[in-house]
């Protein structure tokens, strides 16, 4: 029969063996921490296998299950000495989450399982402190009934807010025994009103509520918006942890808290976190009190008054940090730690590898292989490619004036600037239309994971450096300013006041997440100084990485971006963009709408000098280095004149009526144009289009070679090819013209004549292509729209779905199908090389900056990747990782 539950503490351990992949992330850590001899509370593990069969078997339980639960609970009873469900001593439990992935947040959690109105008066009596134990009596009661009954939230915290103001109150810590007790009726009064049956009083009904509700909280809208996020797949499922309570509000000598063994901002070797006296872990983590720092150093740099733990309780606070030194060094990694003081008692509740800026990344994994605790290696393996896109864009200038109006807590780097909205569902919209968002929030919560990700940076009002807010945008890469006490915000106004000013939605603001400042209006920028940290790690990655990594650019500035990134060629030049140039639509036009080759060529003649222009300038950049230069590509109804004036323009210029030039732009109308008169037969019914840039190409190219003697290395690329025959008639319209300006020079330049493989035909038929084209480049985005059958401009109606139903594990315009597309690349690969084994091939597509897909070109030994300018870090990074894991 098979095992779902494995037990831990007190000695035990059922073997799980820290198996993250049976027993998740936090399970496989809480048994991982009480085998070094940690001090962890006793419990056991619910597997995520059972939270896969849960949903299998429409969301029931085996009856296998009962007998293995009462033995875990039957285990944390006789390491503890109290009782499930007994007043005399009552077991009170955790139940908690635990994917394999560290989801913060993102899923259910209910603490103090077990209360009912007798065991109540049992822990009063125990404990000696009636106010504990009703304190403990009303959380449990509000979190079971939004976790569990899923009843609404706010209505017990308007009767806790009604309760305070009544007493005259402002803190929870002022309430009484008393007043807990008739908060308790009051929450019991709601749950009877809006469930219609009276809260319950049986423990292991509670248990099974929340165990289903830990499980249920899997498929909750905000887990499948995390896990798309961050491709963490629907079937790896969640454990859930049982485990007996520790109390952190049980008095001035009990406290809660969270904290790192480095900065997870800055990456400094340095203990960081927070912490509440008399108070439970959700109080730290919801925003809802504002911590207290937890080394004295940290209190004196924020200025701030209450006293740190190393201040307030210095022999627990050594003992804790002996034990953030002993997990650093038994995972090898920084670490996210939860751990409860109950009464002078340290309990460990949970370690993980810490969330990090991509900064703090870059420096603990260079730090760490300094110190010898990984290797050079690992150190490149640990850094996620995806994060270094936070270091890759400005940030705000020092010199520029800012109008500082009020000042957080710096909760995740960078700056942000946006128009202020005040939910999350308006910041999607704003988004999706374009505009840039600032999610200002009294406090976050798991429920605003999509505006969040909307957001280009986050603003609270309450929490400190370790609540949800701050967690979530760490791990997202977005600024945050958490903990701004001065702003009132008023959510129903959607307004917020501070310091005498209001700011209403739609009012731009911007947030520095370095300082904790927040400013009205935008503030200027400047370019991101690449150095340091991150140049050892880059260096360490090229050191073993296989694949090279060039760029998609036609701008010089582009160009310079991409070559100061690092890259090592020009991968896919668009030649179509320069042709939208202001200075040159209407020769374009005039071209497109000759009558014959004659007009054609007349136009073609005043772009030459253009063409030329641009290709020398992306030569001179990129000296000494592979350019890919694919030739016109997209359908000529873009190029088209719509309004009255650009006929009229076109018309002058070309000499010929108004009339004439809208009866043949009716001529060239296309009913679905992506698929119709495009790429290469363009090239086929008008050759000398190709002719024209050939020419270009290959007189900028001699051009640079004789001034600057580092000779450029042009690869012509066709595009839109499906046949042998097309390759074959263009490569010799190529060749001619670059024999015709060589001879014309005086002087000969190597280059390559290739094709984009982007239609599943060419794909097929590569051995016979090869026999002409010297090079492929794979164009996956329009590879994967002929492949699926999917516009890419129309998908996002439907993808979503698609992934969340798991007909696809990520969107495959995002992440390469590598079933299907990814298997007619890899039988073009091998066609091709076996007609021409020296054959380049490389990948062009915005895949080319994607890790997985990184990975997957490494697996089938393709010699490139080429992405867009400031995704070229995160390619060479990624490729390093790819042959680490091939070796």
């Amino acid at each position: 029969m098979t095992q779902y539950v494995y037990r831990f503490g007190g000695g035990l351990s059922d073997g799980g063996q820290g198996d993250k992949n049976l027993l998740g992330g936090k399970g496989a850590n809480l048994d991982g921490m009480a085998s070094i001899g940690l001090p962890v509370p006793p419990g056991f593990t619910i597997t995520t296998a059972m939270c896969t069969r849960y949903y299998e078997d429409g969301q029931v339980f085996p009856e296998s299950l009962k007998a293995e639960v009462a033995n875990g609970i039957a285990h944390i009873e006789g390491v503890t000495g109290k009782k499930f469900g007994v007043a005399a001593d009552p077991l009170l439990v955790s139940v908690r989450s635990g994917a394999r992935a560290s989801m913060p947040g993102m899923m259910d959690t209910v603490l103090n399982l077990g209360l009912n109105d007798e065991t109540v008066v049992g822990l009063a009596a125990i404990s000696g402190d009636d106010r504990f134990a009703w304190d403990s009596y009303r959380r449990f009661i509000q979190m079971y009934s939004d976790v569990v009954l899923e009843l609404d939230h706010g209505a017990f915290e308007e009767a806790l807010e009604i309760a305070k103001e009544d007493k005259g109150f402002t803190l929870d810590t002022e309430m009484s025994a008393t007043d807990w007790q008739a908060l308790v009726a009051k929450y019991k009064a709601i749950v009877a009103d809006q469930w219609g049956k009276p809260f319950p009083q049986d423990v292991h009904e509670q248990l099974w509520g929340a165990v289903g509700a830990v499980f249920g909280s899997w498929q909750s809208e905000r887990a499948k918006v995390y896990r798309r996020l961050n491709d963490i797949p629907a079937s790896w499922g969640t454990a859930v942890n049982v485990q007996a309570m520790v109390f952190g509000n049980m008095g001035d000598t009990s406290a809660t808290g969270v904290a790192f063994t480095r900065d997870p901002s800055k990456g400094d070797r340095a203990y960081y976190g927070e912490f509440l006296i008399n108070a439970q872990g959700e109080d730290v983590v919801a925003g809802i009190r504002t911590p207290q720092y937890l080394t004295k150093a940290a209190r004196e740099a924020a200025g701030a008054k209450p006293l740190s733990m190393e201040e307030a309780m210095p022999e627990v606070y050594g003992q804790l940090a002996k034990v953030f030194d002993l997990l650093e060094t038994h995972y090898r990694d920084m670490q996210d730690i939860e751990f409860t003081v109950e009464r002078g008692h340290l309990w460990m509740l949970q370690t993980r590898a810490g969330k990090r800026t991509a900064k703090a990344a870059l420096k603990i994994a260079v730090d760490m292989a300094n110190e010898g605790l990984i290797t050079r290696e690992e150190a490149v393996a640990r850094v996620d490619p995806a994060a270094l896109d936070q270091l890759l864009h400005p940030t705000l200038d020092p010199n520029a004036p800012r109008d500082v109006i009020a000042k957080g807590l710096p909760a995740s780097p960078g700056a942000a600037s946006g128009i202020a909205v005040f939910d999350s569902d308006t910041a999607e919209h704003r988004a999706e239309l374009g505009d840039a968002v600032i999610l200002v929030r009294t406090e976050t919560s798991p429920e605003d994971i999509h505006g969040m990700h909307a957001a280009k940076g986050i603003l609270t009002a309450r929490g400190g450096m370790t609540s949800h807010a701050a967690v979530v945008a760490r791990g997202m890469g977005r600024p945050c300013v958490s903990g701004v006490g001065s702003l009132a915000i008023d959510a129903k106004a959607k307004s917020f006041r501070v310091a005498g000013r209001e700011v209403r939605e739609g009012d731009i603001i911007t947030i520095d997440g370095s300082t904790g400042e927040v400013m009205v209006g935008s503030v200027a920028t400047v370019e991101p100084e690449l150095a340091g940290d991150f140049g050892v790690l880059m260096e360490w990655a090229d050191k073993v990485r296989r694949l090279k990594v060039r760029a998609n650019a036609e701008t010089p500035l582009d160009c310079k971006v991409a070559r100061g990134f690092g890259a090592e060629g020009i991968g896919l030049c668009r030649t179509e963009h320069m042709f939208f140039d202001a200075a040159r639509i209407t020769a374009v036009r005039q071209m497109i709408l000759a009558e014959d080759e004659k007009g054609r060529r007349t136009a073609l003649d005043k772009l030459l000098p253009e063409q030329r222009g641009d290709f020398a300038q992306i030569f001179e950049i990129m000296a000494g280095l592979p350019v890919t230069i694919r030739l016109l590509d997209p359908p000529l109804h873009e190029f088209l004149p719509h309004a009255e004036e650009e006929f009229n323009e076109v018309a002058e210029a070309a000499g010929v009526g108004v009339d004439a030039l809208k009866r043949r732009a009716a001529e060239l109308h296309e009913f679905n144009p992506m698929l119709g008169h495009r790429g290469c037969r363009l090239g086929v019914t008008y050759p000398e289009i190709y002719e024209m840039q050939a020419r270009a190409i290959f007189e900028a190219a001699v051009e640079v070679a004789e001034k600057s003697g580092a000779a450029p290395i042009p690869e012509v690329m066709v595009p839109l090819v499906a046949t042998r025959r097309e390759l074959e008639l263009m490569k010799d319209v190529i060749d001619r013209t670059a024999k015709a300006v060589f001879a014309e020079k005086g002087r000969t330049i190597d280059y390559l004549v290739g094709t984009m493989i982007e239609l599943p035909r060419a794909a097929l038929k590569a051995g016979e292509i090869a026999e002409v084209g010297e090079f492929f480049s794979f164009g996956t985005n329009d590879l994967t729209q002929t492949t699926l059958g999917v516009s890419r401009d129309d998908a996002g109606r439907f993808l979503t779905t698609y992934v969340d139903k798991g007909i696809y594990a990520r969107d495959p315009f995002v992440s390469l199908d590598v079933e299907g597309v990814g298997e007619l690349i890899e039988i073009a690969a091998e066609r091709g090389r076996k007609t021409r084994p020296n054959v380049k091939l490389g990948i062009c597509g915005e895949h080319g900056g994607d890790p997985a897909s990184i990975a997957f070109c490494e697996t089938i030994g393709l010699d490139y990747v080429s992405a867009s300018p400031y995704r070229v870090p995160i390619a060479r990074l990624a490729a390093a990782q790819a042959a680490l894991k091939k070796a």
